[in-house]
């Protein structure tokens, strides 16, 4: 399946009602305030997936505290929830029993990051990019891939799978949940608005969730 950019004048509406959603998390958002019952500090080794051969990412580089763990969560939000805490650059996804899965997170830079609610509507393994038009205003050198898009692969923007938020009303609020090969920018803000992960973190991510309107994306 391949993503056809739906960038027009609504698609900038539709990016900016995202935005003006209202969040209802009663989360703990605070780092300090969970513990880490289990760490997967060593899951970040060479993978091959799909016939790509994905490079070690030198994990001792980063922030431990941007390592996949498993940590004590605290949310009225139901199990399968994806909450972004943009602050922090965190992304938890909740397994129930006061405990979620929690992802170290690059965000947008100041200007492109967004707040609100949106429901993961369908993923996709090495998918496609299809770059905004209004990106390819700000940067000429990716406005060949706005129709044509760019083939999947290791320097792919998206990186080894994407997760493809909508609002209620079933638009496409143009915004992803992605993979990088830019692991050093995890903990930023680096990118045009979306929320990327590490490719081995958005692996695991994609395993656990099934897209629909009861996968509840909420962004703090």
């Amino acid at each position: 399946m391949r993503v056809r950019t739906l960038v027009t004048a609504f698609g900038i509406m539709l990016s900016l009602g995202v935005a003006s959603c209202s969040t209802s998390a009663n989360t703990t958002t605070d780092p300090a305030a969970v513990e880490t019952s289990q760490i997967f500090s060593d899951s970040y080794g060479k993978v091959t997936d799909s016939g790509y051969a994905l490079p070690a990412i030198p994990i001792k580089r980063l922030d431990s505290k941007f390592h996949r763990q498993i940590v004590s969560y605290q949310t009225t939000q139901k199990r399968g929830t994806i909450i972004v805490d943009t602050r922090s650059r965190f992304l938890y996804y909740v397994m129930g029993g006061g405990k979620a899965v929690r992802y170290g997170i690059g965000i947008g830079k100041q200007g492109f990051a967004w707040k609100g609610e949106a429901y993961v509507a369908w993923k996709q393994e090495w998918p496609t990019w299809h770059p905004p038009a209004e990106m390819a205003e700000r940067k000429p050198e990716v406005a060949k891939y706005v129709e044509k898009g760019q083939e999947p692969g290791l320097r792919n923007p998206l990186g080894a799978r994407a997760m493809y938020l909508f609002d209620d009303k079933g638009r496409d609020t143009l915004f992803r949940i992605h993979g990088t090969p830019e692991w050093a920018s995890i903990g930023t803000a680096a990118s045009s608005g979306c929320i990327r992960m590490m490719n081995q973190d958005v692996i695991d991510l994609y395993s656990r969730v099934r897209p629909g309107k009861n996968t509840r994306v909420v962004v703090l």
